[in-house]
């Protein structure tokens, strides 16, 4: 099935913890889940490597210590699937969207960024989730070799202009102020250049 024309494709990035989920939970709920979709990239490859491994899917969504002890060998199994084919898990989930706004929640490659732009490229608005470490800490994260300094963490540090960047360190009043803002923009239909 091919997906719907969005009118707004956000695509979010950001480092563990930074509360990418939270933020885009709230733009979702804003906007209304007949308006906009959460996509996630992760949840087809998710889905596909709990079946292959026989685990539990639906654990593997989740933000606890299950996902955390599959974490490295779903990310290098992942890789793999990439190498075959960079957009195989940006096709799969998009497949079914159908809503005129898509926010894509866990953009974590070029490929990623460049696959969105390629398909949809005057709609795409890159958007950077960013918190502190001892913010991050708070929320539970602790630097771990072999993820944090993966392309899965770090792959889009650098080579990507942010459209629009979001600090989210726990104060309600400016994450209000800049998820305003971003609204805006979406709900006008503005293209940033």
């Amino acid at each position: 099935m091919t997906p719907a024309q969005p009118r707004s494709v956000l695509l979010f990035s950001g480092k563990r913890k930074s509360g990418k989920d939270y933020v885009t939970d709230l733009l979702q709920k804003r906007l209304s889940s007949e308006m906009c979709c959460i996509l996630r990239l992760s949840a087809p490859l998710k889905q596909q490597y709990a079946q292959d491994h026989h685990l539990d899917y639906e654990e593997l969504l989740g933000a606890g210590q299950y996902k955390e002890s599959y974490r490295a060998d779903m990310i290098h199994w992942g890789e793999m699937k990439r190498q075959e084919d960079s957009g195989f898990f940006c096709r799969l989930a998009v497949k079914n969207a159908a809503q005129p706004i898509w926010i894509i929640s866990d953009c974590r490659r070029l490929s990623d960024v460049h696959w969105f732009q390629k398909e949809f490229p005057d709609q795409c608005i890159c958007v950077r989730v960013e918190a502190s470490e001892k913010t991050r800490s708070q929320r539970g994260w602790s630097f771990t070799s072999g993820i944090d300094d993966a392309e899965s963490e770090c792959g889009l540090d650098e080579g990507v202009k942010f459209d629009w960047i979001i600090r989210n360190d726990e104060d309600d009043d400016v994450l209000e102020k800049q998820l305003q803002g971003l609204l805006s923009l979406v709900t006008h239909g503005m293209k940033l250049n």
